[in-house]
């Protein structure tokens, strides 16, 4: 029988805060360190704003199924953290990422554009989960990484085939957990005008104008 990657119950704690969490502390402690901090992004990044994200508070794997439950931060708090390090403090930045991947075997990766905060790096299309991917008492990590693909590339999700299941990376209090999409087309077709937008057109179908251009990468895993 094939692997069907890992299944995912992710729920939300409506009454939980990231300043609030048990043993976090973190945002109460440095309140001061992360407003000016935030501030000093933001003259920086006018782009940047202080909106709503999730975190994961609780997690378990069992039986072949992530289920943890998330808590709400405000994005200057969680930038804090994420930029010093990453210190203890009772979460994990578990987010959606969509792995777009060519007929011949090449990934389309995204490279973020200058006046993003994370500008020039790479990565497939992704994003801590916000309250918009909460669907009753859910995480609705299929909502969240539709969302980011079409966001970032101005794709849907229903022109690919999606692989069962994720794909799971762990990396300290990072989570990944990777949607494979699988398209019939090959990578420099993909990249032609008019053929599933991965174009220079996509500075403009963006919507957030996040993203400076594209590149391949090749599979680094063999073919199932």
């Amino acid at each position: 029988m094939a692997d069907e990657g890992v299944a995912i119950d992710l729920s939300y704690r409506p009454a939980g805060s990231f300043v609030r969490a048990k043993d976090l502390g973190f945002a109460a402690e440095r309140r001061a360190e992360i407003d000016a901090y935030f501030e000093a992004m933001k003259r920086d990044k006018p782009a940047v704003w202080n909106g709503r994200v999730l975190l994961l508070h609780r997690q378990v794997v069992e039986q072949g199924a992530l289920r943890g439950q998330y808590l709400e931060t405000e994005y200057a708090s969680f930038a804090a953290w994420r930029d010093w390090g990453r210190p203890a403090a009772g979460v994990r930045d578990c987010f959606s990422a969509a792995a777009l991947l060519s007929g011949d075997g090449a990934f389309l990766l995204t490279v973020m554009g200058p006046h993003t905060f994370n500008a020039e790096k790479i990565y497939f299309s992704c994003g801590t989960p916000d309250p918009n991917d909460i669907v009753a008492d859910k995480v609705d990590l299929d909502l969240s990484v539709r969302r980011e693909l079409k966001e970032e590339t101005g794709l849907d999700i229903t022109e690919f085939d999606a692989e069962a299941g994720w794909d799971m990376v762990v990396d300290g209090p990072l989570i990944a957990l990777i949607k494979v999409l699988r398209s019939t087309e090959k990578a420099i077709d993909l990249r032609e005008p008019g053929q599933l937008k991965f174009t220079a057109n996509l500075l403009v179908t963006s919507p957030r104008d996040r993203l400076s251009g594209h590149v391949r990468s090749r599979r680094l895993l063999p073919k199932a």
